[in-house]
């Protein structure tokens, strides 16, 4: 009987941060007594709110496109993304020495869209709801021979994504839980395999939004599973179906997956400007939401949690957080 290794290790996860070192910011890891009465632990926050391009993106879209061979850099890179891939790629194109060509959904955050034209992408829109962002990247890529860098289904993506994780576990120590937002499932892959690599006993939780349950329900059938195109505040977990080769780690790694609605990630940005002095994006709330609203059930005394972004304009963060 052979078994299929797994996209990536505890191994790429360290590559990838040799890799990131002095390019990636180090993000702080912030505590909070008040959190931590709140729900009966203490919660070591990895606040990738302060990554470049303000989310933890760049991390694997670097770590991608810092590989690609010398001629492949010259003709460009195409990507799609909904905003904070968007951002990392074209950001990282640029590093590189390069251009980027994005798919982005026309009801893109504005100010998500802005920072990536910011970054010099060129920015090619679809419509959410009818349009497949993949086969409109897929094709342009061909047409123009550019590398695609997919916003989660690519080893080097993962890997990157768990440099996050990595760190945290670097600077806080062991942990009994890690809290992670899923969307496609990039982030929690690469967070699993860094944490279970070095301590297999590490509670591995998602977390995602109430309309966009598409892992949750794909983890309890045993296969990937698709749901319509969710609408949630949480754009960034506003996927319909798990990615193939994150679902391929994510079912052996995360151990549950805790679902939190709108109004309790309104709550959870709220707490956050409030009480630690930071702008979360609705996406990046979510591990928070569920630690208030008591969704990710009794903790054990030391959790870890990726805070994934914070792009978010100040009309959409008065617009959700402004009432009581």
């Amino acid at each position: 009987m052979t078994t299929t290794p797994p996209p990536i290790t505890l191994d790429d996860v360290r590559d990838a941060a040799a890799r990131l070192k002095g390019v990636a910011h180090r993000t702080p890891v912030l505590r909070s007594r008040t959190l931590d009465a709140l729900v009966g632990a203490e919660v070591l926050l990895k606040c990738e709110n302060f990554q470049r391009v303000g989310a933890f993106k760049f991390r694997g879209a670097y770590n991608a496109a810092s590989r690609l061979a010398p001629e492949q850099l010259a003709r460009g890179i195409a990507a799609y993304s909904s905003g904070n891939h968007a951002q990392a790629v074209a950001l990282a194109a640029r590093e590189l020495g390069t251009t980027a060509v994005i798919v982005m959904p026309e009801d893109a955050p504005r100010s998500k869209r802005a920072a990536t034209e910011g970054y010099g992408a060129e920015i090619v829109t679809y419509d959410r709801f009818t349009g497949d962002r993949v086969a409109i990247a897929e094709a342009l890529a061909a047409e123009r021979g550019l590398a695609l860098i997919p916003p989660y289904e690519h080893p080097h993506v993962m890997a990157g994504q768990g440099t996050a994780a990595l760190e945290l576990i670097e600077e806080a120590g062991e942990l009994d839980a890690l809290l992670v937002p899923v969307g496609g499932g990039g982030l929690i892959a690469g967070s699993a395999t860094a944490v279970k690599g070095l301590r297999p006993g590490t509670r591995i939780v998602g977390v995602e939004p109430e309309a966009g349950d598409d892992t949750k329900r794909s983890l309890e059938a045993g296969r990937r599973v698709e749901i319509a195109v969710p609408r949630t505040i949480a754009d960034g977990q506003a996927l319909n179906t798990p990615g193939e080769l994150t679902f391929s780690v994510n079912r052996r790694l995360v151990d549950e997956i805790a679902l939190v609605c709108d109004d309790e990630i309104r709550a959870a940005m709220r707490f956050a400007f409030e009480r630690l002095k930071i702008v979360v994006e609705p996406s990046g709330a979510t591990p928070i939401a569920a630690l208030l609203a008591g969704r990710a059930g009794a903790l054990p005394p030391r959790v870890g949690v990726i805070i994934s972004g914070g792009n978010i304009d100040t009309g959409r963060f008065a617009e959700l957080c402004g009432g009581s």
